[in-house]
This record gives C-alpha cells, structure tokens and sequence, in this order.
C-alpha cells in the first residue's frame, strides 16, 4: 500500500506539473499571437514578437506550438487581445502589479477586483503603486553557460546594465527598452537562456509578518490561476523564518 500511495503522490505531483506547464504555454501562446496580430509575423521586424519568442524558447515552448501561434494571428477569427495593467494593495500595504491579456475588460476587471477583495487588498488606480516599482529587463542563465566573468563580459557587450552570478546561475539585468536586443546577443554569446522576461522590480519593499505573508502569497495565487493573467508582482518581504514556515505548510 505505502509503494501504491507513493506513485499516486508521485502521479499527484505530475499531472500538477503538466497543468501548470500546459496553462504557461497558453500564456505564452497569447503573447505571441498578440504581438504578431498587432505587427508583422516576422520577428526579424517585429521586437515585441521576437522577444515573446525569445521568452517562450526560454520555457522550452515547442516549436510547433511557436508557429501555431503566430499563424492564428493572421486568421480572420483571431481573438483581439490587449494588454492590461492593473494596481493595488495586498493586506499590510503591500503594493501589487497584474499584467493581463485579455480579449474582455469587463470580465478579466471583475475577476482581478474580486481576487483582491476576497484576500483582503483593494485595487487601484492604474499608476497607484507602480512608481514603487523599475520595469527593467531580465535574462537568467543556468550556471554552466559560463564563468560568472564570461558572463559579465557578455552582458556589457549586450548593453545590459548588471550581471549577478552563484551557484544557481547568472542572472542578467538590462532596460525593459533593451531587452529584445540584449536577449539575442547574448544567445549569440551564451547560447539559448533560462528564460526572458520583462519585470516590475520592487525599489521599496515592505516587511510583512506571517499571517498577512499567507494571505498575500494566496492572492498571488488565485490571480496567476486566472488565464487573463500573465504576471504578478509584489513588494513584500518577510523573513527566512516566516518563509520556511509558509514553504513548510
């Protein structure tokens, strides 16, 4: 029975694994689409679709699916999306960004409002918390691309503007402007990345203590799950204490 619990466990694990696998390539596939409905399908004269390209290479998006995406762009059904950002408080204070994709307003508006209320936050007016933030470029690199100098080197070659090395790898930091051309430089230089991705990082951050820490990571939670939702961002910090509880339950 004990080897019987332990493979459901294990198939447990897997089918949540392929889950949020599959919902990413989604993401990523609306990206694509989005880009290439909004601008030529050729990512040598479209940044915005080179870099979703780049960023769904990245999460080892299959080709296929890369192509898939961008043809249905140019059917004469494809969804019309557009990119959406929303701003507000997380219990504590705490500043959130949600970017979104969304073929409906009203309906991606309500499910983010009502995440927010349900975990005890209230959302805002667009620009509300993200002068909180620096929308910057960052390329992550797994350790054995190169030394961290030869990673340095090609990141100041590629125009970024820092590089930071340990054992879990190298992460490169560039302008949201630059970060299509410094991504393709350095796969020139270092080979394919970890991923690529355009991020709000926190200049100001807010420490948090256990309880508001559970509430915020469980809003986080619920809108990543919703589909309209392509990232989230938040300026809290707790401790390594409270963290190892919150990873431990």
């Amino acid at each position: 029975m004990a080897g019987h619990s332990q493979f459901k466990n294990i198939m447990h694990r897997k089918g949540k694994q392929d889950a949020a696998r599959a919902k990413a390539f989604t993401k990523l596939a609306r990206e694509i689409t989005m880009a290439a409905k909004n601008g030529t399908p050729d990512p040598t004269m479209n940044p915005k679709l080179r870099l979703a390209i780049q960023a769904a290479r990245a999460e080892n998006m299959p080709k296929d699916n890369i192509e898939r995406a961008i043809k249905k762009a140019q059917g004469a059904d494809a969804d019309t999306f557009e990119s959406v950002r929303y701003e507000g408080y997380a219990p504590g204070g705490v500043a959130v960004i949600v970017e979104a994709l969304t073929d409906n307003r009203n309906r991606t508006g309500a499910a983010v409002r009502a995440a927010f209320s349900k975990h005890g936050g209230n959302l805002g007016a667009t620009g509300a918390v993200s002068h909180m933030f620096d929308h910057v470029g960052e390329i992550r690199y797994k350790a054995e691309a190169g030394s961290p100098d030869d990673v340095l080197e090609a990141a100041i070659e590629a125009g970024a503007d820092d590089a930071v090395s340990d054992d879990s790898g190298h992460l490169i930091t560039c302008t949201f402007e630059n970060l299509g051309s410094a991504a393709a430089a350095l796969e020139e230089k270092l080979g394919a990345p970890a991923s690529v991705k355009a991020v709000w990082r926190p200049n100001l951050s807010t420490e948090v203590d256990e309880e508001r820490a559970d509430s915020i990571l469980k809003l986080i939670a619920t809108l990543e799950d919703d589909d309209d939702v392509q990232s989230v961002y938040a300026n809290f910090d707790v401790s390594d204490e409270v963290m190892r509880k919150l990873t431990a339950a």
